[in-house]
This record gives structure tokens, sequence and C-alpha cells, in this order.
């Protein structure tokens, strides 16, 4: 007999929230329950939080460097739109 460590638990959500969070675990090829899991580890282990430090870090040491390459990038794409000005 296999036997999990792991606890079922009920919570209530509004519809656009549960909708939401299934599209967001879809979106990482996670199963809700692995998603909702993979949140509450993230928030309170402060990994998300580190994360988002790092992210914050590369913004402000590259900020300029990638706001350039993003209109570089894009330059190509406002050219082709109708109605672009030339």
């Amino acid at each position: 007999m296999v036997t999990s460590t792991k606890k079922q638990t009920q919570v209530r959500l509004e519809e656009d929230v549960l909708a939401a969070g299934k599209a967001a675990a879809a979106a990482r090829r996670l199963d809700f329950n692995k998603y909702v899991e993979r949140l509450i580890i993230e928030d309170t282990t402060g990994a998300r939080a580190a994360g988002m430090a790092a992210a914050q870090r590369l913004i402000d040491e590259h900020g300029a460097f990638l706001d350039d390459l993003e209109q570089q990038l894009d330059a190509p794409h406002r050219q082709t739109q109708p109605g672009a000005a030339s």
C-alpha cells in the first residue's frame, strides 16, 4: 500500500481567479495543484522575492540596453504595419 504525505484541502476562489490560475498552470505545463503548491513554496521560502530582486538588479544594471534592444527588434514591425509612417 502506497501512502502519501500530502494533505488535501479545499479553497474557495472567485471564478475569474480560478480560471486565471488554471490558465497560468497550463502555460507552465503544470497541473493546478502543483502550480498552487509551487506558488506557496516560492512565497514562503523567499524564492520568489530572490527572483524578483534578481530581475530588478538586471533591469537596474541593463535597463537602457534592454530598452534599446526592444526598440531595435520592434522597428521592422512598426514599419510594416498598415498606416505606419515611413
